[in-house]
């Protein structure tokens, strides 16, 4: 059984920060591709982030400059430092990562439970 687990959400002023965290835990034997996706209300979940196993970065263009992705691999964990936010960002806030369990033979993508990203103007 495989399972992550998102913290750090919450309310925030336009251009402040956040920071959130994602830990994966279980049947590990190794980890992939890790990222963050976010869904505003009445809009489709999109990717904002994600990082390869080996430390390499790609960016939505609206967070560019703005946000970090980053991951621990000792503690299968992977972060998003969220600077000067804005308005838009407000949404549910959820992690992925491609997994190798080893209780299974192929890899599977596996999701947070998600966790409110707030932003006033």
């Amino acid at each position: 059984q495989v399972q992550l687990v998102e913290s750090g959400g919450g309310l925030v002023q336009a251009g402040g920060s956040l920071k959130l965290s994602c830990a994966a835990s279980g049947s590990i034997f190794s980890i992939n591709a890790m990222g963050w996706y976010r869904q505003a209300p009445g809009k489709q979940r999109e990717l904002v982030a994600g990082i390869t196993s080996g430390g390499r970065t790609n960016y939505v263009d609206s967070v560019k400059g703005r946000f970090t992705i980053s991951r621990d691999n000792a503690k299968n964990t992977v972060y998003l430092q969220m600077d000067n936010l804005k308005s838009e960002d407000t949404g549910v806030h959820y992690c992925n990562a491609d997994i190798q369990s080893r209780m299974l033979t192929n890899p599977l993508r596996y999701w947070g439970q998600g966790t409110q990203v707030s932003v006033s103007s």
